[in-house]
């Protein structure tokens, strides 16, 4: 990780005052002075802040139901962040390993480790992301033969991957994907003639949505390890 953000993660510091004492020389890793904020830093060198060394806290990895009305961002803009009605600390060091829009619900994953986060968002990796979708019209029948061949969406070059449909009622239907394109979910049903007028993540890969709305718990080790594997 860079240097700043490992110095913040091991001290109550700021981002800002981080770089500062960086750029003033305060830090040293492995016992060589580096003033350079960007500076890639791992575990396993020894980092020291005005001669003290740094031991970064434990990554956190975190399940929370999204509502809707609020933003997969750490600060509040036009909507709240789905941080600001929660309790949890350094949240500033967190980031959410796929985003839901504004009025989207359902499961976010949260995290602070981005090669964990790279295994959930990366198409090639193949990690799938199932939907609860809302229609404004019945489907016609075709659309789970042609989401399963790839649909080309307006302004891209390449087809969706294949993604999986489930008919739960004419209006209502679960929809698997395996990749997180702008708007994707929506601009699909766009594509094959209907709209999306409700929109809810259930599952990640083998992670299911277990918690109230606006609620959020900590991964177990075994949630954890399967998007290591």
């Amino acid at each position: 990780m860079r240097l700043d953000k490992f110095v913040c993660k091991s001290t109550e510091l700021t981002r800002s005052d981080a770089i500062e004492l960086i750029q003033n020389g305060a830090v040293t890793v492995n016992d060589a002075i580096v003033t350079d904020e960007k500076t890639q830093v791992h575990e396993n060198n020894t980092v020291t802040l005005q001669g003290k060394r740094l031991s970064p806290r434990p990554f956190r990895y975190i399940l929370m139901h999204k509502p809707a009305g609020t933003i997969c961002s750490n600060i509040d803009e036009v909507y709240p962040s789905l941080f600001s009605a929660t309790n949890i600390e350094h949240s500033e060091e967190l980031h959410i390993a796929g985003r839901l829009d504004a009025d989207t619900t359902g499961l976010v994953l949260i995290t602070d480790d981005g090669h964990w986060s790279f295994n959930i968002t990366t198409p090639t990796q193949h990690c799938e992301k199932v939907y609860r979708v809302g229609l404004s019209r019945p489907i016609r029948g075709d659309e789970a033969e042609r989401f399963k061949q790839g649909i080309l969406l307006q302004g891209e070059s390449k087809p969706t991957l294949p993604a999986k449909l489930d008919v739960l009622s004419p209006q209502e239907v679960l929809l698997t994907i395996t990749e997180g394109k702008f708007h994707q979910v929506k601009r699909m049903f766009s594509a094959v003639g209907n709209r999306v007028v409700a929109l809810h993540r259930e599952r990640i890969g083998e992670v299911l949505l277990d918690v109230d709305t606006g609620e959020w718990r900590h991964l177990n080790d075994e949630e954890i390890a399967s998007f290591r594997s």
